[in-house]
């Protein structure tokens, strides 16, 4: 089965708008892109905040902070009460210069110091104070004490391009970074406002593209989920069970039944045929008793499973299964047939302790720490910048790797870079790797490519805990997916 996945969103770098910035610059003015970046954040502000009556608009030294003075000026003749603040002294940037110069005739109130404000009675606070040119080095302290400032005074924030502090290409806050309740971003959506420490802080996140096409190789990109989904089309009235594959999972090792159970379920509520559970022989009669719709196996020696293997078109180790001898012989065996091959939890554990060839059609799905193992690296080290942590990963065991965590990153080894921006911190509780890792398998074994199947799997797994989620993300189990699952594997949103 072939699958054509819909036309991806780019995510670029900051070069990479950079290059784009300068290429409009060729048929747009600088001062004209400020005046749309800033009017464009302007509609914004009033949008989110359609009651607001006093703004504070904190500006930096560079473009950024000059699209902060256009929406000043914007406010102020919209009758809003203006204060600016620049912390780190007026602009240096020719059409920066001009937009300041403009608030100036204006007599819109300017200050350098945080204390003149009465933040008790501001609504909003605007972030112009770095967007996109924090690249990892020391915060200069007027700068971080802006920063802290505007936090601690708990108010809404509309940041421009990028909350100050946080790096716009990998995600991460080295120092300390604006807390936005809204980012509105321009020209195109940046990778790093969707991965590691961003979703803390960027809030809501919004494209402007300023009427510029923004259309450069990107090395990373995402999708609309309601696109992706119509992917699966009807199936054929004449199927059978074994159209759909078989998947086999191999984990539950002594007190871990639950694992590979949710593993079966995943592939399962995904569409896959046929599902069978090699496990400890101790939980055969418990789970075939709850699922009987997977065949449970009970796996005394290792040796036994080598038939199930053959009767398999897809292989899933890790869920429950465990580090010890009974384990690490099961993983022998199985990274010895060339079934395709999801591996998760404690088998991604085990793998980081052997030496072991690449391979092209297995799946790798570990969150931080086990990417951390699988590095010889720290999980500090796979969280400042995740892109180059899959990428690493990617190089060195081949296959497809699913770097999980907010803003999963999903990446083959000859291809880009996917990010999902789906999922919710409800999916921090057990058991939510072991339900993807059945999903993923469970559309391999249907017949989609190894890095298609990454990408659907993670995307619909992620969705699915978003729609659990109405009901609210403390409390939320795994098993509360398997419903909205059903429905996204079929289409279907509403």
């Amino acid at each position: 089965m072939s699958m054509i996945l819909p036309q991806p969103i780019p995510l670029l770098t900051r070069q990479q708008i950079l290059h784009v910035e300068a290429s409009a610059l060729s048929s747009v003015s600088a001062h004209e892109l400020m005046d749309r970046a800033g009017k464009a954040a302007f509609d914004q502000l009033i949008k989110t905040w359609p009651a607001v009556k006093k703004i504070v608009v904190a500006c930096g030294a560079g473009n950024n902070g000059g699209d902060g003075y256009v929406v000043a000026r914007f406010a102020h003749l919209s009758g809003i009460q203006v204060t600016i603040w620049h912390p780190v002294g007026t602009s240096q940037s020719d059409p920066a210069k001009a937009a300041a110069l403009e608030c100036t005739n204006l007599n819109i109130l300017m200050t350098t110091k945080g204390a003149d404000i009465n933040w008790s009675s501001i609504d909003v606070v605007v972030d112009g104070l770095m967007g996109i040119g924090y690249q990892g080095t020391p915060l200069k302290a007027e700068i971080k004490g802006a920063i802290d400032t505007i936090n601690g005074a708990q108010k809404p924030v509309l940041s421009l391009d990028c909350p100050s502090g946080l790096n716009v290409d990998t995600g991460c806050v080295e120092d300390c970074a604006i807390r936005a309740t809204e980012t509105v971003t321009f020209l195109a959506r940046k990778r790093g406002l969707f991965t590691g420490d961003a979703p803390d802080y960027c809030g809501k996140v919004t494209v402007k593209d300023l009427s510029i096409t923004a259309d450069p190789a990107a090395l990373s990109c995402l999708y609309d989920i309601h696109s992706l989904i119509q992917v699966f089309t009807h199936r054929r009235r004449t199927s059978y069970k074994s159209t759909y594959g078989h998947v086999l999972i191999i984990g539950g090792n002594i007190g871990y039944a639950g694992a590979a159970r949710l593993a079966g379920l995943g592939a399962l509520r995904c569409g896959a045929g046929l599902v069978s559970l090699a496990t400890h022989p101790d939980h055969c009669a418990g789970v075939a008793g709850t699922v009987p719709e997977l065949m449970v196996h009970g796996i005394e020696s290792p040796e036994t499973i080598v038939s199930l293997i053959d009767r398999a078109s897809t292989l899933v180790i890790g869920p429950g299964l465990g580090q010890d001898h009974w384990a690490q012989a099961l993983m022998d065996i199985v990274l010895n047939s060339s079934k395709p091959l999801v591996i998760d939890a404690d088998a991604l554990n085990l793998l980081a302790k052997m030496n072991r060839p690449q391979r092209q059609n297995w799946i790798l799905t570990p969150h931080p720490g086990e990417a951390a193992r699988l590095s010889s690296t720290t999980i500090e080290s796979i969280q400042k910048d995740r892109f180059k942590a899959v990428e690493d990963l990617t190089e060195r065991y081949g296959g497809v790797v699913v770097l999980k965590g907010a803003g999963t990153l999903i990446k083959a080894q000859n291809g880009s870079i996917t990010l999902c921006p789906y999922g919710n911190p409800g999916m921090a509780s057990g058991g939510m790797g072991d339900l993807l890792s059945g999903i993923i398998a469970g559309l391999v074994a249907q017949g989609y490519g190894i890095e298609e199947s990454a990408v659907m799997g993670t995307y619909i797994h992620a969705y699915a805990a978003d729609l659990a989620a109405r009901d609210g993300e403390r409390g939320m189990i795994a098993t509360d997916l398997l419903s909205p699952l059903r429905k996204l594997v079929n289409g279907i949103l509403n």
